[in-house]
């Protein structure tokens, strides 16, 4: 914050004016939707108001969305200087100062988070944004992922060292890494967004050593205890086990078929072309089986993908090319080597050609080669002191495997237990379902393309973990100093995903309902901007003090019409209310 005088003139006088001026970018945005949301006042009302404490924990909650969703390199730990410059009383409440934004205190709003039960604090909030925000509760999209955090985490024992009576902390470990930096701890995180705008509303902090496929069922239950869902879930191939099937019992749900199942690779290329049908999704074929796999009765969507397929291709040929590179290595090598005798040989080439996965010995011959103890050319009539035997063959992929990874190319299964479609029937002879797998699934109809439609909306859930993933989050610098602190700021984390995801969902639907659009980063009119560049279109927008009056300065048309869409909890930062 900077005070600077300026003069003006006024009928012949100078008057001295105070200026004060502020950042505050789209900032206000953010405020105005954690407003509507109500997050400080669920937060106090979750973990209480101390008197001694300059900030409540909902505003400290507020101030951690605001720094999250600023979208600047700014570590937790210099959370302070982030406010240093913004309008920090504007946005946060009378008599807030950046001072008061230090480490010590969040790291007891984190504490008290932590206290109270973080999945609790998140589901409140969470089920604040489906009622004020009307969120369509249809279909529920699962996945996790990891995040990577540095430092030691000494946590084997599971000690807690803050001496509260709260779920177990994580275990913040080695484990698989999907950010592909095995050299770091992780711990994962588990969501579940509605598929209305992939608005969050249930979150887990686990294990960095989490097994997706022995905990997505149980995750389920637990979200099922918290909502009492009756819609479908949908989630990928870490869910679709047998055992998890049968734990899901008469929930309705849509998930993909790992091809790793025999008779999910058969069916990808053995499935009769004259199965597939065209889709309403421009280059999507779908071909409709029954299946009762794990004693599940279910529909299999066999689905083919013109890009995916162009793409797999592409993959193919790299791999193949890699492969034949490979086995010429190795068959270089064999032939180098000289055996004792021509049935050595033979056997060491046709070892040599079963451990052959992608090819075939094209050609072959065992060639007898004789040697003498005298070096150079030996004569006519030399007699040679000892022969060895050695392999020549040649090799080429084999036709079979390349045709069969051609006809995979594009494929995928998606499999759900809602067995009525309005256009699919099961025969009557794999349609007798069990009584614990009839009385739900009559209830919902889903045709193929609703399916495949709903499974595509999983990637929003995937983009929300890129998102938190963003080098301009501060997940990148989770440098706290306990996995509580790190459970804690994981739910921080969701709640910031929560805001932008409810803030664009607002602004998508008010441009649609009023058939308005407004420009994209290239000047093109859309009616569905992302948030992010909306934040952007924000920048340089300051909040300016002239003897204690208050105006917002480089405020356009275009910014006044966002605004206007965004409602009037986000007007009022900008001073249009």
């Amino acid at each position: 914050m900077t005070d600077d005088e300026v003069q003006s003139r006024e009928e012949g006088c100078i008057i001295s004016s105070s200026v004060v001026v502020q950042n505050l970018d789209h900032l206000g945005i953010v405020a105005g939707i954690v407003d509507e949301l109500g997050v400080v006042e669920i937060v106090n009302e979750s973990v209480g108001l101390d008197p001694h404490e300059k900030i409540s924990a909902g505003v400290a909650v507020k101030a951690m969305i605001l720094n999250g969703l600023g979208f600047v390199s700014a570590p937790l730990y210099l959370f302070e200087q982030f406010f240093v410059g913004k309008a920090t009383e504007h946005l946060l409440g009378p008599e807030v100062e950046p001072q008061y934004l230090n480490d010590d205190r969040l790291g007891r709003v984190l504490d008290a988070l932590y206290l109270k039960g973080i999945t609790s604090v998140f589901l409140a909030i969470c089920m604040a944004a489906v009622k004020r925000f009307d969120i369509a509760c249809d279909y529920a999209h699962l996945d996790a992922t990891s995040m990577s955090v540095s430092g030691d985490y000494l946590n084997s024992e599971r000690e807690n060292p803050l001496g509260l009576a709260a779920t177990l902390p994580i275990s913040v470990c080695h484990g698989y890494s999907r950010d592909h930096r095995p050299d770091l701890k992780q711990f994962v995180m588990n969501l579940v967004c509605w598929g209305d705008g992939d608005i969050p509303a249930f979150i887990e902090l686990a294990d960095g050593n989490q097994s997706d496929k022995a905990r997505f069922a149980g995750l389920i239950e637990q979200f099922q205890q918290q909502w009492n869902f009756d819609g479908v879930y949908v989630a990928d191939a870490a869910l679709y086990s047998a055992d998890n099937l049968a734990q899901l019992g008469t929930l309705l749900w849509i998930s993909r078929v790992p091809l790793t199942l025999t008779q999910a690779s058969e069916l990808i290329e053995e499935i009769d072309e004259r199965a597939f049908r065209a889709t309403q999704m421009e280059g999507y074929r779908i071909a409709e089986v029954c299946c009762a796999y794990g004693d599940v009765n279910q529909r299999w969507l066999v689905v083919e993908s013109r890009q995916r397929q162009a793409a797999d291709l592409k993959q193919w040929e790299k791999r193949s090319v890699r492969a034949s590179q490979q086995a010429q290595t190795q068959l270089d090598k064999l032939s180098r080597q000289p055996f004792a005798c021509e049935a050595d040989a033979q056997q060491a080439l046709e070892r040599f050609e079963k451990s052959l996965k992608q090819h075939l010995i094209r050609t072959s011959t065992i060639v007898k080669r004789p040697h003498y103890d005298q070096p150079g050319r030996p004569a006519k009539d030399a007699v040679p002191t000892s022969i060895s035997y050695h392999i020549q063959a040649t090799l080429k992929l084999d036709p079979e495997v390349d045709a069969k990874q051609r006809l995979r190319a594009g494929r995928f299964i998606l499999a759900t237990n809602v067995l009525d479609s309005p256009d699919f029937d099961l025969d009557d002879s794999e349609s007798n379902t069990s009584d614990s797998n009839e009385s739900e699934a009559d209830s919902i109809e889903l045709s193929a393309n609703e399916i495949l439609t709903e499974y595509k909306a999983q990637q929003g859930t995937e983009r929300g973990f890129g998102f938190l993933k963003d080098p301009l989050f501060f997940t990148s610098s989770v440098f706290l100093k306990s996995p509580e602190r790190i459970m804690a700021l994981g739910m921080i984390m969701g709640l910031s995903l929560l805001v932008y995801n409810l803030g664009q969902r607002k602004l998508r639907q008010a441009l649609k309902a009023a058939n308005e659009a407004i420009p994209n980063q290239l000047g093109k009119l859309v009616e569905n901007p992302t948030l992010r560049w909306v934040f952007q279109c924000f920048m340089a927008i300051h909040l300016v003090f002239i003897n204690d009056q208050r105006q917002i300065v480089n405020l356009n048309e275009t910014h006044r019409k966002i605004l206007r869409f965004l409602g009037s909890a986000s007007q009022q930062y900008y001073l249009l209310c």
